[in-house]
């Protein structure tokens, strides 16, 4: 894993400078601490940095690196774990390689194919590809975007990067907060890509390229080379039986590719199906030492270390574990640092953590993310299917029911109270909606009570919904698989993963998700919905493969997800913390809400009279990036 970074002139005056480049590589030494390199066109139209993490090749693994003749230079963050097949069929067309890196062959590929060359990738990745011949600039993205990139057009130069950081290293670089940003993320906890919380920045989307000629200004737009549909060519035709059979191959594959490795790897174990899946697939396949990490919380209902020391013991790993406290205020400056962009995920918490303790023993650490993804694993898709039922029902009985509900005691995060009343809440509106209800940060009536009104007024106040929709109706089905791909198609990269990269890289450490193969997403989305979200619940054909694999109780555990207990923090040790960021005199909250509204939210929350603490967790961290980066609302 690395970090990288370039400069191109759209003007023939803007020439770029070394002195640039090792500028914004200086912010990437946490993506990359083995080493450093740096490519300036001979012209001064191109220049590219990078920083490195050793994982594979580690005498040989320079960057930038060019084709034979030194007319095509690649920087590259990530990892492709199909290079030697690539390598193989590349060798065979007459291309000549002088490192066993998997960088040169996207290089070669790239002569082969063009931007064609992206399809022929498997892996993670962030690519910046410069073509001395033509004067272009080629950047693009892997299929679900677990390595970012990030651009910014100004002073007749687009500047790129993995992180944010790097640009605004740069002198005179503005860091004006766009409004509209603002509102997306109050609404979702994330900016998502292509938008950017900084006016003149936006995010690479994945599985899309951008190609930019260089000497003159250009309209920046990407390309999508990947897509993934349920109505694709190739849906499953064949038994239950035999989707297992092919589905365990695929996985097996999957973790296999994912074992390239010069250096010590290991795994995050939460407990959960898809973890442990890995984590049994990696003892199949011979690991040894398998070590595996795990963090935990005196609070039971965030607590899974238990299950996961099961899973150690069946497995016979070395196992890792420790407890996360609620002594996080050192932390959370580090935590605006490193993402850049305000971000309101919690579970960035023990993410950080677990991936700093890791570090402790392994440079590569294999993680179950995307398996919900694929598998319809999350609560909220059953969810999805039982509301459907009541969209025959008259919306006044809708409205009735949801009075009912609220007269059951609501205010403890995941007691069936609380879980009762968010569902009720939204049984009176139905689909995009419904699902944007149940999951935004902040309740679209609440941010339209509290924000001032010039602010307000600033806004495309319902964009954010809009947006969701857009995805939610992208395909015919269901509600419970049309909230399964707008998923796939915003909370999964731009929170789930965004949060995944910037959490382990701020350790130096690797994540790879075997689960977010593409081969394995396509086989998913290509099944039956009701294979995946069956009548007892999500990952069916998931768990009924798992059967012989894993200890019997893991399957039929009920999901718990990665929260953090911040409500009950609030209360307790981070109670001045909250107030003392949030009704500051100089908060950037109380420039976007009414005073005395944002302190009532804060002193019923403390009180125990209501239940904010994501709200109040999006506003603490909005608070900290503002104060951490000096961004300012014009």
């Amino acid at each position: 894993m690395c970090g990288i970074a370039g400069i191109l002139s759209l003007t023939p005056d803007a020439r770029v400078e070394a002195a640039e480049l090792r500028t914004m590589a200086a912010q990437l030494v946490h993506r990359g601490p083995d080493d450093e390199g740096f490519y300036v066109d001979p012209q001064g139209r191109c220049g590219l940095a990078f920083r490195r993490l050793s994982i594979i090749d580690l005498s040989t693994g320079h960057q930038p690196l060019s084709n034979e003749d030194g007319t095509l230079w690649v920087s590259f963050n990530g990892e492709i774990y199909n290079y030697r097949e690539l390598r193989t069929d590349l060798e065979a067309r007459g291309h000549h390689f002088g490192t066993n890196s998997d960088t040169e062959s996207i290089v070669h590929a790239c002569e082969e194919f063009g931007p064609g060359c992206f399809e022929k990738l498997t892996g993670m990745f962030a690519v910046a590809l410069w073509d001395e011949k033509r004067g272009e600039l080629l950047l693009g993205c892997d299929p679900f975007g677990k390595k970012p990139l990030v651009y910014a057009e100004f002073q007749g130069r687009l500047y790129f990067a993995s992180e944010a950081k790097a640009i605004l290293a740069l002198p005179g670089v503005p860091r004006r907060i766009d409004p509209q940003s603002l509102h997306r993320y109050l609404v979702f906890q994330y900016v998502p890509a292509p938008h950017a919380i900084y006016e003149g920045f936006a995010k690479l989307e994945p599985g899309c390229f951008l190609r930019i000629p260089a000497g003159r200004p250009v309209d920046v737009t990407s390309t999508r080379y990947f897509e993934l549909r349920p109505d694709q060519p190739g849906r499953f035709t064949g038994s239950r039986e035999d989707a297992k059979q092919r589905l365990g191959t695929l996985l097996r594959d999957a973790v296999a590719r994912r074992l390239i490795s010069d250096v010590p790897l290991g795994a995050f174990l939460s407990g959960g199906v898809d973890s442990s899946i890995v984590v049994g697939l990696m003892r199949r396949l011979g690991v040894s030492p398998l070590r595996t990490y795990s963090i935990g919380f005196a609070d039971p209902r965030y607590d899974e270390s238990a299950a996961a020391r099961r899973v150690a013991r069946h497995f016979q790993t070395e196992h890792h574990e420790r407890m996360v406290t609620p002594d996080i205020h050192k932390l959370l400056p580090q935590l605006a640092w490193h993402f850049d962009e305000p971000f309101a995920d919690s579970s960035a918490i023990p993410t950080y953590y677990v991936s700093r303790w890791a570090r402790e023993g392994v440079t590569v650490a294999l993680t179950g993310d995307g398996g919900d993804e694929a598998f319809a694993g999350y609560d909220r898709y059953r969810a999805a299917a039982l509301a459907a039922r009541f969209n025959a029902v008259p919306r006044v009985l809708r409205r009735v029911i949801r009075g009912l509900a609220s007269a059951v005691p609501h205010r403890r995060p995941k007691s069936f109270g609380n879980r009762l009343y968010r569902f009720a809440a939204q049984l009176a509106v139905n689909g995009a909606q419904r699902y944007l209800g149940w999951i935004n940060i902040f309740p679209l009536e609440l941010l339209a009570a509290l924000y001032r009104a010039e602010f307000r007024e600033r806004l495309d106040f319902d964009e954010p919904l809009r947006w969701l929709s857009q995805r939610f109706e992208a395909i015919d089905g269901g509600d419970a698989e049309r909230a399964n791909f707008a998923d796939v198609h915003s909370y999964l990269p731009f929170d789930l993963l965004t949060k995944v990269d910037r959490a382990s890289m701020a350790r130096s450490l690797e994540c790879r998700c075997p689960l977010l193969d593409p081969q394995i997403m396509r086989f998913a989305w290509s099944l039956p919905y009701e294979w995946r979200l069956g009548p007892r619940g999500g990952k069916s054909i998931l768990k009924e493969w798992a059967a012989d694999l894993l200890p019997p109780e893991i399957p039929r555990r009920p999901k718990m997800g990665f929260g953090v207990p911040v409500g009950d923090w609030f209360r307790g040790e981070l109670q001045e913390e909250l107030r003392q960021n949030l009704l500051a005199p100089d908060s950037l909250c109380r420039r976007l809400f009414d005073p005395p509204r944002l302190a009532a939210m804060v002193e019923s929350h403390i009180s125990g009279r209501a239940n904010y603490e994501h709200p109040l967790w999006a506003l603490l961290m909005l608070e900290h990036w503002g104060r951490q980066w000096g961004a300012h609302l014009p």
